[in-house]
């Protein structure tokens, strides 16, 4: 095992990777396999994930603790951090999850954060990141060929900023145009 991690130490490309990989027998590479499982937490859950995706049960588990950043049950103010929202994405795009279901989140965390300005007042920082928000979703939308799937979705969301008067309408229009 050693070996390979001083091998591996100083020349740490694919293509030695590959090669040495390639030499090693079966049970080897299954006594690695085990190793690495075992030892690094994103492996585990890198083929936790791939055996048993259980996806719909990940968006849900994932749209609760979003909606509670905004609408808390357990304490008193909610903290509205846009972060949260933002691993969960970054780890589905890294598992490999459906991009309707990444979309589906990456809404989510809109509407609830619309939903969160309707009878609050918020500071212009956190309309600047749901700009940000928006932006990313558009794109990541128009990347996956998505839009006929969210177009209705994406409208309501930019008719609300626009309804409402949010601050950087500029911007909100400048991210709906990429679908354009």
């Amino acid at each position: 095992m050693q070996t390979l991690f001083l091998r591996l130490r100083y020349v740490m490309s694919k293509r030695a990777l590959k090669k040495y990989l390639s030499e090693l027998p079966k049970e080897e590479l299954e006594i690695q396999m085990m190793d690495l499982y075992q030892r690094f937490p994103d492996v585990k859950t890198y083929y936790d994930f791939i055996f048993n995706p259980k996806e719909d049960k990940l968006v849900q588990e994932a749209k609760t603790k979003i909606s509670n950043e905004y609408f808390p049950l357990k304490r008193k103010r909610p903290k509205a951090r846009r972060s949260v929202a933002q691993k969960f994405i970054k780890h589905f795009i890294k598992l490999g999850m459906e991009p309707n279901l990444i979309a589906d989140v990456m809404c989510f965390n809109l509407e609830i954060g619309q939903t969160f300005t309707m009878d609050r007042n918020v500071p212009d920082s956190f309309f600047k990141s749901m700009v940000n928000s928006f932006a990313e979703m558009t794109q990541f939308v128009s990347q996956n060929g998505l839009l006929g799937a969210f177009k209705e979705r994406i409208v309501k969301m930019y008719k609300h900023t626009q309804d409402k008067h949010w601050p950087f309408g500029e911007e909100f229009s400048k991210a709906l145009d990429i679908l354009d």
